[in-house]
């Protein structure tokens, strides 16, 4: 075939190609999968901890885009809480502020009680509150060990065995935030990657126990992110994790909130036990 047929064929793909988007543009096709997309999680009741802000506070406002009645979870941000809840019904969401200590047993039986005399059910679990501090071993304290597994990993089972009187026999999700650090070695963090990596062990036996229930539980590992908790850009630790990130940049809460709702959804029905990377490649 000679270059001037080829360069002809590209100029019929791409007439073709313009030809086809004015047609959705024109129809009522176009509209319709924009409201598929943004009803992906229509009436569905997600709960998230821990989030007032960051990571959280990103996934709460995806949920919400996505349809779903959210409950956004706070330890002591009630200002913080409420302006994202205020953001949601902004845009015509649906959601409340419930402050709530998941690793207390009676404030997540009430937690998980004001949930349900606001919205009936649950549908889907997001354990994202969590601490770290990163210490060389030298300095690791009983104390801060008992902070940050009391925090980590008894603060998203404790949500976990509490759902599960609130599932209906549709069953649901759990979505347990993790990090990156459960699977790429990192100095001065023995605490909290040994913290991560038991949430991903409970990830795995879980996702085994409650199948029966038709409950899917899975881990997303999320790279550094920028926060106001977690201030990365502008510090000297920038330049090390960029470099470390093949895609070239410090990670935001929008880049783990997209995969939270997937997994949310009836699309992820196949998707159980797994841990998934979302990191730039920082793993």
């Amino acid at each position: 075939m000679s270059v001037k047929s080829l360069g002809m064929n590209k100029a019929i793909f791409l007439v073709s190609h313009l030809q086809i988007c004015k047609l959705l543009l024109e129809s009522d096709m176009y509209d319709r999968l924009l409201k598929k997309n943004m009803s992906t999680l229509e009436n569905k009741v997600v709960l998230i901890t821990g989030a007032s802000k960051g990571i959280g506070a990103g996934i709460a406002k995806a949920m919400a885009q996505a349809g779903a009645k959210v409950v956004v979870n706070y330890l002591q941000d009630k200002k913080a809480a409420d302006a994202i809840v205020e953001q949601i019904r902004d845009a015509d969401g649906t959601a409340l502020s419930i402050q709530a200590d998941i690793t207390h047993v009676q404030e997540v039986k009430r937690l998980f009680q004001e949930l349900k005399n606001a919205f009936g059910r649950l549908d889907v679990l997001v354990n994202n509150a969590g601490v770290y501090k990163f210490e060389p071993l030298e300095l690791v304290t009983a104390s801060e060990f008992n902070r940050q597994f009391t925090q980590n990993v008894w603060g998203t089972l404790l949500p976990i065995q509490e759902s599960l009187n609130y599932f209906d026999q549709q069953g649901g999700s759990i979505i347990n935030i993790s990090s990156v650090a459960s699977v790429k070695a990192t100095p001065m963090s023995v605490l909290y990657t040994a913290s991560k990596s038991a949430v991903d062990g409970m990830t795995r036996s879980l996702s085994k126990e409650l199948a029966s229930k038709k409950i899917r539980v899975n881990s997303i590992l999320p790279g550094p992110t920028q926060t106001a908790g977690n201030p990365i850009e502008g510090t000297d630790m920038e330049g090390y994790i960029v470099g470390q990130t093949p895609l070239g940049r410090i990670g935001q809460p929008q880049d783990t909130s997209g995969l939270a709702v997937f997994l949310a959804s009836d699309e992820a029905f196949w998707i159980t036990g797994q841990k998934i990377v979302a990191s730039g490649g920082f793993d």
